[in-house]
This record gives structure tokens, sequence and C-alpha cells, in this order.
């Protein structure tokens, strides 16, 4: 009887510990969940309260002084990170009013009073504790290389009018300069790899990874020049044309060259220069590109004042004369007149583009950015046509030069004052490409007209600022990605409870045991 009693002690207190036990194994349970839980919340809410807070990036300045208008680019990066993470973005940008920094010449003071609303914006829209460390930047292309060739004292003046504008402010000049055709091109291939992650690419392993991409070629049409870069792997003939650059441990062959006078605004003087040389230099000029029977009145002074059409000046020439130019909007003519501007019989090299320019084959994707992408939207815009072949280009450029300008005004009213050169400008677009370049039925499909990648605008400015900021570098990195220091704190408090909890749950449970063992006993 004692036996059966004592048995039931023993069974009953089996029974309580029991009890005991999934009552702690689910306390257990439950406080674990709650602090991944807490982890999981920790995770997410780190970085969202981190946006809050001012962010550490550093900062950089680049200001495009191109041929027709300036803009300022404002460029940041993490400023724990060391080069070549491949995290630069745009921050913001600016346009400056007016014209080029170049259209000041015989104004003092006039180039750098221009900079004056964008360097203020620059100053809003960095954080003032960075100003001191923020460099800053000022690359002139094509208009500034015309009046280099024509004027370099007045060119001296403006860079130097430039510098001190941007001295006056809180931030770190890095210099004024005057970019080469190549250079500009060279900048251009560059951003435009960049933002694409051809070099590198962070991976999901941890690791900045070169991601075995192919790299893109580069088309840029600014209003003074024009530009073509791309890697190939045939050899290039002429010197001239041929850069390497070395960038994350490989080395980029590349071809580029650099058109001057061919960008939109010069070749719609040389096109203007042309048809009134053709014309006789008379007061009234016919003009096929223009809409039919829109008439336009200027003096030569906004033709022939351009080292670019210098040569079909007239003799004598009055740079008052006043010269009105009616529209015929005929597509053939305008084809006819705007081929005249390139020549395509001429080549000391195994091939060539045109103007006896040395050009390999074109390979590859290629981006057209700046003038192309406008001209091709537009095309796009009022046609309804999307120009991804030579014959769709044919097709919309056809269309609209056989538009009236109050048939366009209705489809881009925004685009008043340009619709009257959209038609030369098509034109061109098609000669350039097919057969300037060379690109067919099959490469053409592979050009993407964009004006940005992501948040970022294409063009040179940022290869600019990656390569003299030392941000590109030219041997490989390996660098891993990190959370703040307080998310890595918290976390590793989280999880060493765990594990005591963890530890603390298996004593008591062997606790447990030895106690039942010894009652069985």
């Amino acid at each position: 009887m004692k036996k059966l009693k004592t048995q039931g002690r023993i069974l009953k207190h089996a029974s309580c510990d029991k009890v005991v036990t999934m009552q702690v194994s689910r306390v257990v349970a439950a406080v674990a969940l709650l602090l991944l839980a807490v982890a999981g919340i920790l995770l997410l809410t780190i970085p969202m309260r981190n946006l809050k807070e001012p962010p550490q990036f550093s900062y950089g300045v680049v200001l495009d002084a191109g041929s027709s208008h300036t803009a300022m680019y404002i460029y940041k990066w993490p400023s724990d990170k060391q080069n070549g993470t491949g995290i630069v973005t745009q921050h913001s940008e600016c346009h400056v009013e007016g014209g080029g920094i170049s259209s000041y010449a015989g104004t003092p003071g006039g180039a750098g009073a221009s900079l004056e609303m964008c360097m203020n914006k620059a100053m809003q829209d960095i954080p003032k504790y960075r100003h001191q460390h923020t460099p800053v930047y000022l690359g002139a292309t094509a208009g500034m290389r015309l009046l280099n060739i024509t004027n370099p004292s007045e060119t001296d003046k403006i860079l130097q009018d430039v510098k001190e504008k941007i001295q006056s402010s809180p931030f770190s000049f890095r210099g004024a300069a005057i970019l080469t055709g190549q250079e500009e091109g060279a900048y251009g291939w560059v951003t435009v790899n960049y933002l694409l992650e051809n070099f590198i690419k962070y991976g999901f392993v941890g690791r900045w990874l070169s991601p075995g991409k192919k790299t893109v070629g580069a088309l840029d049409f600014g209003g003074a020049s024009t530009q073509i870069t791309f890697l190939t792997k045939d050899a290039v003939e002429d010197k001239n044309n041929r850069m390497t650059l070395r960038l994350y441990g490989q080395n980029y062959t590349l071809y580029t060259q650099s058109f001057l006078c061919y960008g939109r605004d010069q070749m719609l003087r040389r096109l203007l220069a042309l048809l009134m040389k053709s014309q006789g230099y008379g007061s009234s000029i016919s003009h096929p590109c223009y809409p039919a029977g829109h008439s336009v009145s200027m003096i030569l002074d906004q033709v022939f004042d351009s080292p670019c059409t210098l040569k079909e000046r007239p003799n004598p020439y009055n740079s008052q004369t006043t010269v009105t130019v009616t529209g015929t909007g005929h597509y053939q003519h305008c084809l006819g007149n705007v081929s005249l501007i390139f020549s395509f019989n001429r080549c000391s090299f195994s091939k060539c583009s045109f103007d006896g320019v040395f050009q390999p084959n074109v390979t590859g994707n290629f981006m057209a950015f700046s003038g192309f992408f406008y001209t091709h939207n537009f095309l796009q815009r009022t046609t309804g046509i999307t120009a991804t072949s030579p014959t769709q280009l044919e097709k919309a450029t056809r269309t609209v030069c056989n538009m009236s300008f109050d048939e366009m005004l209705k489809k881009a009213p925004d685009q008043k004052k340009r619709l009257q050169d959209y038609c030369a400008a098509s034109v061109f677009l098609q000669v350039l490409t097919v057969r300037g370049y060379g690109f067919d039925e099959l490469s053409f499909p592979q050009i993407s007209f964009q004006k940005k990648v992501g948040d970022t605008s294409i063009g040179w400015a940022l290869g600019y600022m990656l390569s003299l900021s030392s941000l590109l570098p030219g041997e490989s990195v390996e660098l891993r990605k990190a959370l703040q220091p307080e998310a890595w704190g918290c976390l590793l408090f989280i999880f060493a409870l765990l594990i005591l909890i963890i530890l603390a749950y298996f004593l008591l449970q062997t606790s447990h045991r030895k106690k039942g063992s010894s009652n069985v006993i």
C-alpha cells in the first residue's frame, strides 16, 4: 500500500514537473520569438531612422559649361566608404539662365555673375558643415574650344572670371579647364558604364564584384560638337582616336572621336551659311528644312559669327545685314543639303566615318544622350513612331519635315522656339548615325536614347568628377557593405541574450531530468 502511495506521489511530482517544464518551454519560446521580432524591427527601423537624421555624405560639384548653357550637377556618396565603392549618385542639379560662358566674350564679369544663382543653390543643397570639404570643378567644352581658336585672350579672361566667382564660395575650388573633344567623349563613356554598373557591382555575397557585362558605347550631341566613344577589339589606326583606361584592375581600349562644328547649334548655322551661299547671299532665301510657309528674319552675324562658318562668309561682309528665311518643308531637299555638310569622299585609312576620320565598325550596344535624346524624343512625340531602325527613323523624319509649324506647335507647344529646327536636326541625326557612323538595320536597334539612368543625368560631368576625385580606382577593390555601428551593437546584444536564454533552458531541462531520475530511484 505504502509502495503504491509512494509511486503515486512520484507520478504526481513527475506530472507537475512536466507541466512546469512545458510552461517554461512556452515562456522561453515566447521570449525568443519576442527578441527575434525586436531584432527584425530593429533592422527595418534603424535605416528609416537614419533617413531622418543628417546622413554622413560627401559631396562633389561639377559645372558643365557647354556651348549653349551651363548646368551644375551635385553628386554625393557615403563619407565612410573608401574609393571605388560604385555608389556615387546625383543629389541635385541646376541650370544657369542665359547662354554658355563663351557667350560672355567682351562682357567683363558676365560669365562669373551668370553662375551666382546655381552656386547659391549649391550652398542650400549641401549641408553647411560639408561646404569647405566639397570639391567644385568647372569643365568647359566645345563653345570655349571654338572661342579659344578665335580669341585666346578672351578665353583666359572668362576662365579667370568664373574661377574668381567659384573661389568666392565656401567650397573647395579644384580648377576650371577646357576639355578636349576626346576627353569629353571618354568621360561620357565612363558615366554611362558607371551608371549601368558595367565596371563593378555589389553582389549578394557581400562583396563588390565584376559583373562580367559588356560595356556600352556613348553617343553625345551637344551644341557645338558631337562625340562617339566605344570599346573596340579592332586596331585603332589613328593614335588620336585611341584611349586606354585602367579601371578596377582592367584595361579598356577605346575608340573616341569628337567632331567640332557638328553640334546642333553649329550644324544649323553651317546649314544656313550653305543655303545663303548657294542662293547668292540674297536678302531673301528659301530653307527646305523649315516648315512650309514659316518665315524668320535674322542678321548675318547670327550665322557667320563663328569659326565653323567663317569660310562661307560673304565678301564684302556687313554683320548687321538682315536676311529673310522662308521654309519650303521639303524632306528630300533638306536631306540633300544637310548631307553636303559632311564629306564622304576622302579617306586615308582602311575605313572612315566622314571628313577623312578613321572609325572601326560600330559594335555592341550604345547609349545616345543630350541632343540625340531630345531629337529622338521629339520625333516619337510628334509622329507616334518609335524610331528603332534606319527605316523607321527616315519615316518619322519625313513626317516631321512635312508638318506645318502650327501642326508641330499643337503637338509640342513647349518647344515653340525650337520647332523650326527639328526637321533639320532629325535629318542630321539620320545622316550622322546611318551614313556617318555606319549604323544599319541590325546595329541601329542597339542604340538606347536616354536622358537619365535612374535619377542621374547622363553626360560627361559624372565621369569627369569620378576621375578627378580618384573615385574610379585603377585596381580592383574588395569591399564589404556594413550596417551602422549602433545596429550591430543592438543585434549582438539581442543574440547574446538569446544564447543565454537557450543555455538556461537546457540547464533547467537537465536539472529536471536528474531530479526525475532520483525520484524514480
